[in-house]
């Protein structure tokens, strides 16, 4: 799902696809965690929606929101905002100091997903970790 979102909407490629997965595929080994936590939107089998919170990689009291993407036919319908509003319950009752999330420059629902949630601009830089140079930004939200 991000390969095809990202492939169209930002020219991303084999690079991109693999950071992804890789990073999914090692998240997932570590879900019988309970600070680590997926949620899904499926319909009749296929996965329209996802998000996690990653409550380890960042360190103590840092939740990571990672792989947050809702299907285009799920798009200004409140998906997004379900998913996120999940994810953000959750950090909250378990008690996370920070959320911490990575985008890119572009992604304008997305980002005012994060900030009506309280997520604010941190950092900016250009990175190719993509494939093609985006302006990376990091944004943080502190516990509510």
């Amino acid at each position: 799902m991000h390969a095809l979102f990202y492939s169209r909407k930002s020219g991303f490629g084999q690079p991109f696809e693999s950071v992804v997965a890789g990073g999914l595929a090692e998240f997932c080994g570590r879900l019988n965690k309970r600070i680590n936590q997926i949620w899904a939107i499926v319909c009749r089998g296929q996965i329209l929606g996802s998000v996690a919170i990653d409550g380890e990689d960042l360190g103590s009291d840092i939740a990571h929101l990672r792989w947050f993407i809702v299907d285009d036919s799920l798009r200004g319908r409140g998906a997004g905002s379900r998913l996120l509003d999940a994810a953000l319950d959750f950090v909250d009752s378990n008690g996370f100091r920070e959320t911490h999330l990575w985008t890119f420059s572009g992604l304008d629902a997305a980002r005012y997903l994060y900030e009506s949630r309280g997520f604010v601009l941190m950092e900016e830089r250009s990175g190719t970790q993509w494939g093609s140079q985006v302006l990376e930004q990091r944004f943080v939200r502190m516990r509510q």
